[in-house]
């Protein structure tokens, strides 16, 4: 906060994934955080999976252990098709859904992708278009299969930075959108520097 120059009256929200993450020394901090202006949420803390709003359930997917990702996934992804009428909203949320699964589960094989999404849903994600893309690039020099090995690096690298403008649409905070992405803040700062170009 203290790298901020506030022009505007303003609220913050911190999210940690539980408490043993604020362990830094927060002293100087502490009327601010105590005041009306700065809510805390620890997302272990939040109770019930299925009556957590599906915002909340996605930031939570980020956090949990692979296993229970994968499960937490499949729900979150089964709630959005029947709960979000809106097309294009529910579409964008089912491609960040996908990001943060693909990059929290970067061994997990296409196969067990393809029974997350609908078939259908796995070809139009930009995850199966890159992949296949240049997987059908490096496949004409180097075997089809070595290909989509890098097809889907490439289709990693560019999803994190993809969902960075989603992120902001969902407007997460750009610490959360770093730290989610394992990127540096500088790069997610970049990004979002291009974006407003």
């Amino acid at each position: 906060m203290s790298k901020t120059n506030l022009r505007n009256n303003w609220y913050g929200v911190i999210i940690y994934p539980n408490r043993g993450v604020e362990t830094g020394d927060i002293s100087r901090y502490q009327e601010l955080l105590k005041s009306d202006r700065v809510s805390r949420f620890y997302l272990n803390e939040l109770g019930n999976k299925r009556q957590t709003s599906i915002g909340l359930a996605t930031i939570k997917l980020v956090v949990e252990s692979e296993k229970q990702a994968i499960e937490q996934g499949k729900q979150l992804i089964e709630r959005v098709r029947q709960e979000w009428e809106n097309e294009s909203k529910r579409e964008e949320l089912l491609k960040l859904i996908e990001t943060i699964l693909i990059y929290k589960l970067p061994k997990m094989k296409r196969k067990e992708i393809e029974t997350m999404f609908s078939l259908s849903d796995l070809k139009e994600t930009e995850f199966y278009k890159e992949a296949l893309e240049e997987g059908i690039e490096q496949g004409i020099e180097r075997g089809i299969e070595r290909g989509i090995e890098r097809g889907i690096e490439r289709g990693i690298e560019q999803a994190k930075l993809a969902s960075i403008s989603r992120m902001l649409k969902l407007r997460f905070p750009l610490e959360i959108i770093a730290e989610s992405l394992d990127l540096s803040l500088e790069i997610v700062q970049q990004e979002v520097d291009k974006l407003n170009k």
